[in-house]
This record gives C-alpha cells, structure tokens and sequence, in this order.
C-alpha cells in the first residue's frame, strides 16, 4: 500500500455553503449533485449551490474557487471535457441555459458558447470521434433525453431522443419513498408531485465500445436514492436495463444516498463515483457529497463499492482492486459508547453523538461557555483516526446584509469567502479519564471544517476521548451529528451469522432475518445477481431483519451478511434468496 495517509471518509469534508429559503427561519448547508473531472491532472469538482467549485491534486485535499461568472443558483451544474476545454452547463426550468467554455477556470476566463434550450440536469459527453451529445431530465413524469450537439455552436443537431423512463413495477429501487415503500403524503407540495419517482441525473460513460447512460432514482430526500444504468451500442440508444441495477446505492450507515453523482477515471486509471448524500433534516435539500471506488468487471458489469463507505478508505497512486485495497480496515470504536458532556440542549441529547446517524445531534446549551463531549470507548484501544461532524444549531447568519438572492434561494456571502466560517476545537485522550494528552489541536483553525476527518500521525492507545470546542461558524452552540473514532479494540471479531433466512415477498422485494450475534455491533448486508457478484450493500446496526425492496423483477439474487464490531468484519455464507422471481 504506498499511498500510507491518503484517505478520505465520507461524507466529504467540504465547506458546504450555507443556504436559506426566503421566509424560513431555519438555514442549512448543502452541495449536491457532484461533478467531477480529470483535467490537466487536476480534479475538478462541480455541485449545486456552491457558488464555486474545489480542485484538487490527489481526491483528498480540496480548495475553493468561487466563480461569480457562472450562475451560482442553478442546479445540477455539469463539466466535461470537450476538445481539451472544459465545458460548463446547468438547469433552468424556464429560461435557455447557457454553456461556457474554459480553458483556465481559476482565473475566470469562462466564455459563453451558446444558449440551446431549457434544460435540467444535463451533461455533455465527447465520443471517441468527436462527436458531442447533451443528455438530460429531472421529472416524475418525463424522461431522460438525448440529443447530437454541434460542438462549435453547441446547439442541437436534430430532435430529442427519450431514453430512460421509470419502470417501478419491475424496478423496486425506483419506488419513491423511504425503504422504497410508498408512504402517505402529507404536504401540499407532495400531494402535487404525488407518488411516481424523479428520474434524473444523467451521466454518460463510455467503456469498450459500450455506452453507459447513468440516471438517478426515486428522490433525493430518501436513503435510497441512487444511481441506475442502461447500456447501449450508441449514443442515443437503443439502451437496454443492466441487470446489475441500482449499481450505486447507500440505504444504511452513518450517512445515506449515493445519487445523481458522475463517473470518472483518476489519474491511475481507476474508476470513481461521486454522488449525492443525504440528510434532509433542517430542509430536504440539506445534502453532501460522497466518493466511492467503481469499476467494469469482467462481464463489463458497471459496479460501486458502497460496503463500509463511510468507513477510512485508501485513495491509491497505483492501479488498484477497488473490492480488496478500498478499506484501510480501521473499525468504529464510539458507537453507542459512554458519553459525557459540559451541558445538553433540549431534544439534542448527548447520546445522538454516537448512535451512527448524522441525522441526529447533540448539542451544548446556549449559555455553555466552555463546550465540551467525552467518549468512554470501554477499554484500552488502538485510535487511527477521527470524523468530527459538526453540525449548526442556532446559527443565524444576518440574512439582510450577508446572503444574495438567487431565484427563491439566498447564499450567504460571508460562507463564500472561507475565511468568515471556520471551527476551532481541540481534542485529547487519555487512559484513565485524568491525565490527558492532546491528539489534535485546531485551536487556531481558519478554515470550515463541517466534517473534519483527522488522522493522527501516530495511533494512540487511549480509552477517553475528548471534544473542547472553541468556536463554531457564525457563534453557534457547539452541536455534532457525530464524533465517530476509528481504529481497533483489543477483542475477537464477532461471530458468523447463523439462522439467516431470505425470501421473495414479491417480485421485487424480499424478507430477510438472522440470529442475533452477541459480540457484534452490526452486519453488513451484501446481495447481488450471482455468488461472486455481491455487488450491493446495506450497513445495519444492531437490527436483524431487513425488507430488502430494491430488486428487479426476474433477477434472481443472492445474500451474505457479514457481522462486524470494533475488533473486525465476520465474512457471512452466500445463499441465494428463495422463491420465484416473476418476470
């Protein structure tokens, strides 16, 4: 492994720029929707609502370039490479969308190409021959289009093309709602856009001759939001469904959803997913970026590796095997561990700290001068690394002065400029919960960390670990979605799991149940279309049953459940999902 610090854990630590309805009191940070490229050996990263993009050198450190020449509030903005330039593009309902061109974005020289026609979603694609395409769509009830583009004018060359529709009766994975079971409406809002999935999120890749046209169902608000692909022998079809679908999917673990992303090619020649996460909790558009290994098998299979994938995973500066050299193997050790903390806010109690959902938060009182959270991890453990994940309670920008409007949207100016939001906090450990040692020191940090992932130079055996918070962006209570520690305890691995039954409820869903093991934390659910393609995972704690609703009709599948604690991973017996699978 010669990369020996080059790791990431998801969700991506960025500095998410803050976001506010118009006659909403509460703000939230969000960037979705991720584009990223390869270009003049840089990684350019695109995504809503950022106002900017990030470059990096290696797809760990990320640096900010705001672009007040590029609309800042449409959606869903694209970049591709088209004859060495890059191109942008993004969405608008109403208004034609214009195109640019760049061949030095950081310096701004951005110039307009073109402005076609109305569209959402898009992405450009160059073929081997030149040839340039848009593909595009975000509707319950259109679908995914495609059209040959003139790549001097950048105006379309014939009709539209329809090439991807839903199809929820044979596409479990397309259901809209969360589990992907259909739940009642309750908004207005949800009333009016009713049940039927979002088919969206188009992105093309090319492999051996065969095209890729990715797309992105149910709804961004949902954990199942994911990624699904149809392969063709040309640009604009015919596609045919892969059978491998949603071949990008995140439903469980600490942070879920692996929608509307992009695939791209490092500078190794590995293949990458970036996609969209979600937590939708102070507004369904609160979301974060997520990187995953990717690849063609054998069978030229498109395939995302989501097991443990907001675990530390390596980032290679070799050709590598995406399944075997991704996890650097460094366990959770805080989960529904001993907490303490300085003080505790209503409805924000100290245990959402460590229960593994960043949709849960612990927060300090208002009036608490001197915040701080300590973990009893139990024992004596081997500590690697570490995930702080802040998140903002009572954090009120002034919206009059610091935030520009954008459609029905502001963004706050003070969150564009980097230096105006950052956190400062130290953490230490210790043996015996009294004589401490520090492990990080941010205490003169400048820059906004959302979700710092930190690891330390070298491992500390440790049992406590403590949080001392200084300062949070715009003087907010000092507030986590998660203080998640990595490493390895002192113990065994737990046990295989036993009594695992799997069966077809319906042509697209299927029951599952095991026994508990006593000495794990959780299991790692894996399924997919053959004994050696378990290409699709789903990460539990604690529970031991599972309605698995994301099949496709006709396919039939098989199973393995992994256990898991602080010490390992368990692997689990293959077996195939009983009953018959009606086409």
């Amino acid at each position: 492994m010669s990369n020996k610090n080059k790791m990431y854990c998801n969700p991506i630590n960025l500095p998410y720029k803050f976001q506010k309805y118009k006659n909403r009191k509460t703000m939230h940070r969000e960037a979705a929707d991720p584009s990223i490229v390869l270009y003049k050996d840089k990684y350019w990263l695109f995504a809503s609502m950022s106002a900017g993009f990030w470059v990096s050198q290696d797809l760990q450190s990320w640096e900010y370039h705001s672009s007040p020449e590029l609309p800042a509030t449409d959606y869903a903005p694209d970049i591709r490479v088209v004859d060495n330039a890059m191109y942008f593009c993004a969405s608008r309902r109403i208004k034609n969308c214009p195109i640019y061109r760049s061949e030095d974005p950081i310096e701004g020289k951005w110039e307009k190409i073109s402005e076609p026609f109305a569209f959402w979603d898009p992405n450009l694609f160059q073929d081997d021959d030149g040839r340039v395409y848009l593909y595009w769509g975000c509707s319950n009830a259109t679908p995914i289009n495609g059209t040959e583009m003139n790549k001097k004018t950048m105006r379309p060359i014939g009709e539209k093309v329809p090439l991807i529709n839903s199809d929820t009766e044979c596409r479990g994975w397309e259901i809209n709602g969360e589990n992907n079971v259909i739940r009642k409406r309750k908004s207005l809002l949800e009333v009016l856009l009713g049940n039927d999935p979002f088919i969206e999120g188009a992105w093309m890749t090319k492999h051996k001759r065969k095209y890729y046209l990715q797309y992105s169902a149910p709804g961004t608000q949902h954990n199942v939001y994911g990624d699904g692909v149809f392969v063709g022998e040309s640009p604009l079809g015919p596609y045919e469904y892969a059978k491998h679908n949603p071949f990008s999917y995140k439903p469980g673990g600490f942070i879920q959803g692996a929608g509307h992303g992009s695939t791209f090619e490092d500078k190794y020649g590995n293949l990458w997913h970036a996609s969209t996460m979600r937590i939708s909790i102070n507004h369904m558009f609160e979301r974060r970026i997520g990187l995953f290994p990717a690849g063609f098998d054998e069978d030229g299979i498109l395939f995302c590796n989501t097991n443990f994938a907001d675990y530390p995973t390596n980032i290679p500066d070799y050709n590598w095997n995406p399944w075997k050299d991704a996890l650097r193997g460094w366990m959770l050790l805080s989960f529904r561990k001993d907490v303490k903390v300085s003080s505790e806010l209503d409805n924000y109690k100290k245990e959402n700290a460590v229960d593994e959902s960043i949709r849960t938060f612990w927060s300090a009182k208002d009036n608490d001068i001197n915040p701080w959270i300590e973990i009893d991890l139990g024992n004596e453990s081997t500590v690697n690394a570490l995930q702080i994940n802040f998140t903002e309670i009572n954090c009120y920008p002034d919206e009059n002065k610091n935030f520009v409007y954008g459609g029905n949207l502001l963004i706050s100016k003070r969150a564009i400029d980097d230096k105006a939001v950052n956190h400062k906090y130290i953490i230490e450990g210790s043996l015996d919960g009294h004589h401490w040692k520090t492990l990080i020191d941010k205490t003169t940090n400048k820059s906004d960390v959302p979700h710092d992932f930190i690891i330390l130079d070298n491992p500390a055996c440790i049992r406590y670990v403590r949080l001392t918070s200084y300062l949070m962006p715009y003087g907010g209570n000092a507030a986590l979605s998660g203080l998640r520690v990595f490493g390895r305890g002192n113990g065994k691995k737990p046990n295989i799991t036993k009594g695992v039954k799997a069966v077809m409820t319906s042509k697209t869903s299927a029951k599952l149940s095991w026994e508990k093991v006593d000495n794990a934390a959780g299991y790692n659910v894996k399924w997919g279309i053959s004994k050696n393609k378990l290409y699709s995972s789903w990460l539990l704690y604690e529970q031991t049953e599972l309605d698995l609703n994301c099949l496709n009709s006709g396919v039939e599948y098989y199973i393995a459940i992994e256990s898991f604690n602080e010490n390992g991973i368990t692997k689990g017996e293959v077996m195939k999902i009983e009953g018959v699978k009606l086409k």
